[in-house]
């Protein structure tokens, strides 16, 4: 996958510019290493090609120099993925990629593998990023950006919950694990 991500980002500086609120489309082929024993890609690569996804709108942005600049990192809190249909070796499909919506917190990127013309996955990926002194705000991400948010941004209401459901606590808080305490191994 590394060199995929070389590769991506190579091409993405060559390809149109888009706004940090476009759509990217990533034209891919899954490829043996993608594929398991089912003969389908792997549920696990998927997250890994959404990452490409990911990338190559912050590229195509020009996001990814400002973090870069920044020394921000981009980190995944959350995802969720939904499977509707399975993409076979050798079969091209694309990535499409667009940021979904903000909170006070994080920005979501909706992602989807589409081939054909059909959606065949599709994911919700909560994101934030790092900075030296921590979590980077979104205001702080859009002054650097000299971004606005489109006014008609709005996050799906069921990712709030979703997001507020599953979440962990900080990883600066105790989070213990009690599976298996005074089960015999």
């Amino acid at each position: 996958m590394i060199f995929r991500l070389w590769l991506m980002l190579l091409k993405a500086r060559r390809r149109p510019r888009l706004d940090m609120f476009g759509v990217s489309s990533l034209p891919m082929r899954a490829l043996l290493t993608d594929i398991d024993v089912a003969g389908h890609i792997n549920n696990g690569m998927y997250f890994s090609i959404f990452d490409l996804g990911r990338f190559d709108l912050m590229v195509r942005a020009g996001t990814w120099d400002v973090m870069k600049r920044q020394r921000w990192t981009p980190v995944v809190q959350s995802e969720t993925i939904t499977f509707r249909k399975s993409v076979v070796f050798n079969q091209r499909f694309s990535v499409e990629t667009r940021i979904a919506g903000m909170d006070e917190r994080s920005i979501y990127f909706e992602q989807r593998i589409v081939a054909d013309g059909e959606i065949y996955v599709s994911a919700l990926i909560c994101t934030r990023l790092l900075g030296r002194q921590g979590p980077v705000s979104n205001e702080e991400i859009l002054a650097a950006t000299g971004v606005e948010a489109p006014v008609d941004l709005t996050l799906p209401e069921w990712a709030t919950g979703w997001r507020e459901a599953t979440a962990l606590p900080g990883s600066r808080k105790p989070a213990p694990h009690s599976w298996g305490l005074g089960v015999r191994r």
